[in-house]
């Protein structure tokens, strides 16, 4: 079966959000027919890297059909990376080419509460996650940044806390969100939890809730998007042998 042409996004706009946060508005007659409804979706974007295109997945923040515009957050870290370096760099009339978008990545709603753990790569498709629960729901969300600056508003129900875990040293992340993991109480009732992030951390906080707090594979969707100190190959390696993380690509 031949594979659908990519889609060609033309830059509009870019907007450093917070500190560590790089928005790209794309937008253009190369996004005419793009699905809608598909917020937490993810694309394979080619960025080009002296000649040759370095492939990357990103979630889909958002995408208006009316005015053809598709935002993409971006984890900016210099040029200590591919995309991250582009998107530092973009500008307004610049062009890639994305593929897809992927399956969507969404909690299961039809549980007594709710929890969502994630770091910064994870913020896009925690956002619509989050956004999409019914107003009477309760549970957490625990999301990992890099500084207290790096805070987004979030569309959430009253009765989920968002806990911002402020953790500088990305190294170090199991261990800061285990602990913050831990520390939550428990609520009643079957709970739905979304995880999403860097592999030792998904594998450490799936590895707790299957075992100390019993959910089953169909209560916990667990994704890594990234690996520290791996490159992109050698982070989907890892996760390939690693058959309880979803095979999934995504992140900012």
């Amino acid at each position: 079966m031949k594979r659908p042409a990519p889609w060609l996004l033309t830059v509009q706009r870019t907007e450093r959000i917070t500190p560590n946060m790089q928005r790209i508005t794309f937008g253009g007659d190369g996004l005419a027919g793009f699905p809608e409804d598909i917020a937490s979706a993810y694309l394979k974007i080619a960025f080009p890297d002296q000649g040759a295109d370095a492939v990357r997945s990103y979630t889909v923040r958002s995408f208006d059909p009316e005015s053809l515009e598709l935002e993409v957050d971006f984890v900016v870290h210099g040029d200590h990376g591919i995309a991250s370096g582009w998107a530092e760099r973009a500008s307004a009339g610049d062009t890639v080419k994305a593929g897809g978008p992927g399956p969507k990545k969404l909690l299961d709603l039809s549980g007594d509460w709710f929890l969502v753990v994630g770091d910064m790569s994870a913020l896009p498709a925690i956002g619509a996650n989050l956004a999409r629960l019914p107003t009477h729901a309760k549970g957490y969300a625990l999301i990992e940044v890099l500084d207290e600056a790096d805070r987004q508003p979030l569309e959430v129900p009253a009765n989920v806390a968002v806990q911002w875990i402020v953790n500088p040293n990305p190294e170090d992340s199991a261990g800061f969100v285990m602990d913050a993991v831990c520390a939550l109480e428990w609520f009643d009732g079957r709970c739905e939890a979304w995880v999403a992030g860097e592999l030792d951390t998904v594998r450490a906080v799936r590895s707790y809730l299957k075992s100390e707090r019993g959910l089953t594979r169909q209560q916990l969707y667990a994704s890594s998007y990234w690996q520290f100190g791996s490159t992109d190959e050698q982070h989907r390696v890892a996760k390939k042998a690693d058959q309880d993380v979803v095979e999934s690509e995504s992140g900012a």
